[in-house]
């Protein structure tokens, strides 16, 4: 099972997330619910880091990928609320393949972990 956190402020603002596992729902290279998650988030990492240029690190590991914006921006939130959105899809179509949480971040470095 994939496992999305996703951090936000006391506001309600998305401020990053962290992605790893995978969704096991067919073997490695034909999961089309694991290749759906990882489009969808590179997808999402792409276009927050080089279409809209904002300021954000980007760590990407085996089965790990963790994005943090380096501040409040309305474009991240919305992007990352789009992600969101599109994995509770995902959720309901592929059950068992994903689990999402969306925890409040108390210091700028709690998404670091």
């Amino acid at each position: 099972m994939v496992k999305a956190d996703f951090f936000k402020n006391a506001d309600n603002k998305l401020l990053g997330f962290f992605l790893s596992g995978h969704a096991d729902f067919s073997d490695m290279g034909s999961d089309i619910a694991c290749a759906s998650i990882s489009s969808a988030v590179m997808l999402t990492v792409n276009t927050i880091t080089d279409f809209f240029k904002i300021d954000a690190k980007v760590r990407v590991l085996e089965n790990e990928i963790m994005l943090k914006l380096n501040g409040i921006n309305d474009d991240g939130d919305k992007l990352l609320l789009s992600l969101v959105t599109h994995l509770y899809e995902v959720q309901s179509q592929f059950p068992g393949s994903i689990k999402i949480t969306i925890c409040l971040l108390y210091t700028s470095d709690a998404a670091d972990e």
